[in-house]
């Protein structure tokens, strides 16, 4: 008989996985081709300039930060936010390529949704093990 952590914790583990698997990844722009790409070089110029304002070293919505590589991969409430070789499954991507609208980074009015490319940047990273 499962205690009722053990079932909390599988319905949420399952809530999530379900959740993950609503959203329509066929929609995802393509990774980027760009190679050997890396967090400090590439991708953390685009969540400062995006993400760091409700996402980083003064401010964590959803207990999220992406001020550093580490903490990018503690994730948020709703961790994993990233699956190492998986951008597809990542729900960090979904919410920058705006895949649910009510998970859609950054929220509306909050700043300029992520180009495609730079969405296909951060995807290729994350595919490239997210070094």
């Amino acid at each position: 008989m499962k205690t009722f952590r053990t079932a909390f914790l599988s319905l949420a583990v399952g809530s999530l996985t379900l959740a993950a698997a609503e959203v329509d990844v066929s929609k995802l722009p393509p990774p980027s081709s760009k190679k050997d790409l890396t967090y400090e070089n590439d991708i953390k110029p685009i969540f400062e300039k995006s993400c760091f304002k409700c996402h980083g070293p003064e401010k964590q919505k959803g207990k999220l930060r992406l001020d550093s590589l580490a903490a990018v991969f503690k994730g948020g409430e709703n961790a994993p936010n990233l699956i190492k070789g998986d951008s597809a499954k990542s729900t960090l991507v979904h919410s920058v390529a705006r895949l649910d609208p009510d998970e859609a980074m950054p929220p509306d009015g909050k700043g300029d949704p992520l180009t495609k490319e730079t969405v296909g940047l951060i995807r290729a990273w994350i595919d490239q093990g997210a070094k």
